[in-house]
């Protein structure tokens, strides 16, 4: 496949993230495969094997045989931590597809985590943002959407319990502005998040033309660097309702196009026993009432 053809090959997919997305639903990797998938993604063997090497080292894949005829199994501490967050993914598209209104509440937490447990503390932190949460001072942030759970979650989980406070309101006032929309573009990076998502549109139009007819490795090729490009995309996205973005938002656009692109892939007469094509084709199919019968 011509750099032309394939879906923002100039992006680059990490060695380790092809792996993972070749893992199939019996937890083993196919070295053939994988080495043929990396060569069309511009690979070399010797970047592969060397990638292969460090995984077994650290324990996250045991390999069974050598070189193309190997066979690659995954740990179980790998199988439990690389799915995708798929109750999000559900999320977003609801939100695109008008089934999310934002009813208004601002959800604030914050935590007093001292110098003590200054890890617990960055931890509790990354977790927030992670959520899409905004810092409105320190250890105070802010979201439209109603994470209490999560937040709970992370705080049980890193023992913080009793040093978050959790609370919404209808009423935000941050340095004298109070208007939602004004207050969204100043609390999160909005250029920025609509950045990512017009490569993520640019990524899936080239994957729309690349896969018509296209043999299976190339179409996995396709697939594995779209479903790079939307981790790439979505992963800052705090998912503002669209009552807060400016309209109409490129995010909504660049997501619709990668659920066509999974509605191609996922119409294959061939089966793809792939984790990949269940974590991302499945739930896009299921929130975006895309027919992908196999």
């Amino acid at each position: 496949m011509s750099p032309e053809a394939r879906a923002g090959g100039d992006l680059g997919v990490p060695t380790r993230t092809l792996v993972e997305s070749l893992l199939r639903e019996d937890a083993t990797v196919d070295a053939g495969e994988l080495y043929e998938v990396a060569n069309i993604l511009g690979m070399g063997d010797q970047q592969v094997r060397l990638c292969i090497k460090r995984l077994v080292a650290e324990g996250q894949f045991v390999q069974d045989g050598r070189g193309r005829k190997a066979v690659l199994r995954a740990t179980p501490e790998v199988r439990s931590t690389i799915e995708p967050d798929l109750e999000f993914v559900r999320y977003m598209y609801a939100q695109d597809r008008g089934q999310a209104d934002w009813d208004g509440e601002w959800h604030v937490v914050a935590f007093a985590i001292g110098e003590s447990a200054r890890s617990a503390r960055d931890a509790m932190r990354d977790a927030v943002v992670r959520l899409g949460g905004a810092a409105i001072q320190g250890g105070l942030y802010v979201s439209p959407n109603a994470w209490e759970p999560h937040v709970r979650a992370a705080a049980d989980r890193l023992g913080v319990t009793d040093r978050v406070t959790i609370l919404t309101t209808a009423e935000l006032d941050v340095g004298g502005v109070t208007e939602p929309r004004v207050l969204a573009d100043a609390l999160w990076p909005l250029d920025r998040i609509a950045e990512g998502h017009r490569r993520l549109l640019a990524t899936a139009d080239r994957s729309a033309r690349a896969l018509p007819g296209a043999p299976r490795a190339i179409r996995l090729g396709v697939a594995i660097e779209l479903a790079a490009e939307f981790t790439r995309a979505v992963e800052p996205d705090p998912l503002l309702p669209p009552q807060l973005l400016p309209q109409p938002w490129i995010g909504t656009a660049a997501r619709a196009a990668v659920a066509d692109c999974w509605s191609d892939l996922l119409r294959d007469d061939q089966h793809e026993p792939l984790n990949l094509f269940r974590w991302y084709g499945d739930v896009i199919a299921e929130v975006a009432g895309i027919d992908c019968a196999r």
